[in-house]
């Protein structure tokens, strides 16, 4: 089989076959090849959980289906990338690379790293096309808004990509197929193992429809329902997953979600929630950015007056009940136990959880941040990391947004059927105390068969901890070498200009970001 050459598509968090310009450039070139490697880091990262890999599996049957109808296999490898590279290179002569850039975690950067190498070595050609608004290589926003907007609304509006029709599938790629498509459900060895009975399926044909019957029906209320957490489950358009494992793209929701916008434009409800959400998905980009040129993100406190506060203690007992849905704090420990059975929660709860967690229970935010990781369907590490920090204070920009769980209850949770539904040790009590039972008086305590600290657990004091915190915090940051440092964080990673869909409206300050946070969107929470 030696010089024929071999364009292989590389399949990573992009799972389709429309718009894909990698397989598209692939197809006219010469004998295609369609590749997704199983491999073990991926999967060990302690970011990665069985409920990614479900996600993902659901969404490789669908993709080995697609590809089918245009006659190409999905060859799937059970190993390291650049080893399958040696072997078809070995195999086939000449190759040719093609795939989407990624801006995932550590581990996915030093395999892309990886990659390179070999390419270079072997005098093989890597062809990387995008797939989000992320600029590679940019190391200030300051002075550069206009050319990083004009990039992204340059890809969302370039046509998209049609599946390639008259393909030529490669020879002899069933030397590198290590498993069926149907068989990957049984891939668990390894995993994080924590069940998700509700979880999202997969998939492009979940995803399309998931669309469909947002813009048709479930949009409408979009707007209104963010902030509430049964709400925004179901007139969210819980496109996040696909978003982030590409079973959709991101050009062709934009585009459809602009034929929409001016379909709906005489119906004043659907306008703003869809002008809403289109901000969302600028948004989802620009986080993405911030990971992309500051790497560092994953693992290390942003602003460096803001590094040694608190220890990382996995062991921590207030991180401990806070994973179990333990805290005492009603409206957090619903948020938790949901998310852990679900996969999903809308942003205002996740918000919530790190606030709770960094400021009300003193918890340093990289475990907390790893456990969410673990839990959504939809992580995306280039918009997990960056708001994390944000939410915990870590970044020295932003303004400190500390979520009273009391107060949420009572704004998006007012009749408590969603804590009555994730937290049943309170369903004997009045509304009013359900989302402080610790205050339950002593005289109704026998009459509803409740005893805090025995029927439900004790919180920490959050109200003081957080009052700690906060000044601490702002105290530091007062300091000439923090404001300097932030500034240079501004400069190098903040957006001064506000997205397309809000341009009409007065700009906010680039100190004042956190105020455009995306309650859903392309993003972590859709």
């Amino acid at each position: 089989m030696a010089n024929t050459h071999l364009h292989v598509v590389w399949f990573k968090r992009d799972l389709r076959v429309h718009d894909h310009e990698p397989l598209a450039n692939a197809a006219e070139a010469g004998p295609v090849l369609p590749v997704f490697a199983i491999e073990p880091g991926q999967w060990q990262a302690p970011d990665s959980a069985l409920r990614h890999w479900q996600f993902a599996a659901d969404s490789l049957i669908d993709l080995s289906h697609a590809l089918g109808t245009l006659g190409l296999p999905l060859c799937i490898w059970q190993g390291n990338m650049v080893d399958l590279l040696d072997a078809l290179k070995a195999h086939y002569g000449y190759i040719t690379l093609h795939s989407h850039q990624e801006t995932g975690n550590a581990w996915s950067f030093a395999r892309d790293k990886d990659v390179h190498s070999w390419c270079r070595q072997h005098n093989v050609t890597w062809q990387e096309a995008r797939q989000h608004g992320v600029v590679r290589g940019l190391t200030s926003r300051t002075g550069h808004q206009t050319r990083w907007e004009s990039h992204w609304e340059a890809l969302m509006t370039a046509p998209t990509f049609p599946a390639p029709k008259n393909a030529q599938a490669a020879p002899g790629w069933q030397a590198f197929h290590h498993i069926d498509a149907g068989e990957l459900h049984g891939l668990t060895q390894g995993f994080d193992t924590t069940p998700c009975p509700e979880r999202q399926p997969g998939g492009r044909r979940e995803g399309r429809a998931l669309w469909r019957s947002f813009v048709s029906q479930r949009g409408r209320r979009y707007r209104g329902s963010l902030s509430k957490p049964l709400l925004a489950w179901e007139f969210g358009s819980r496109l996040s997953p696909h978003l982030a494992w590409g079973t959709l793209s991101m050009r062709e929701v934009v585009q459809s979600l602009r034929r929409q916008r001016a379909k709906h434009a005489e119906d004043s409800q659907w306008s703003r929630s869809l002008r809403a959400f289109t901000s969302r998905l600028y948004w989802h980009c620009h986080f993405i950015q911030k990971l992309e040129s500051e790497p560092s993100m994953e693992h290390q406190t942003l602003h460096p007056a803001m590094r040694g506060l608190r220890e990382r203690d996995p062991d921590h007992p207030n991180l401990t009940a806070w994973k179990r849905g333990q805290t005492g704090v009603p409206l957090v420990d619903a948020c938790m136990r949901s998310l852990t059975a679900t996969g999903w929660l809308n942003f205002r709860m996740r918000a919530m959880l790190i606030s709770h967690a960094t400021f009300g229970l003193g918890l340093h935010w990289y475990e907390p941040a790893l456990h969410l990781a673990r839990l959504f369907t939809d992580f995306e590490p280039g918009i997990h990391y960056p708001q994390v920090q944000m939410q915990a204070g870590a970044t020295g920009t932003n303004a400190l947004r500390v979520y009273n769980p009391i107060k949420q209850a009572e704004d998006n949770d007012p009749h408590g059927e969603f804590v009555a539904r994730w937290v049943p040790e309170l369903t004997t009590l009045p509304l009013e105390w359900r989302a402080k039972p610790w205050a339950l008086p002593e005289s109704l305590r026998q009459r509803f068969g409740f005893q805090p600290g025995e029927h439900y657990p004790l919180p920490h004091d959050f109200e003081h901890e957080a009052r700690h915190w906060k000044k601490m915090l702002y105290e530091l940051r007062r300091t000439p070498d923090a404001r300097e440092a932030s500034q240079a964080i501004v400069d190098k990673l903040a957006s001064q200009r506000r997205p397309p869909a809000q341009r009409a409206k007065k700009a906010k300050p680039a100190n004042c970001q956190q105020l455009l946070l995306f309650d859903e969107g392309g993003l972590e929470d859709m």
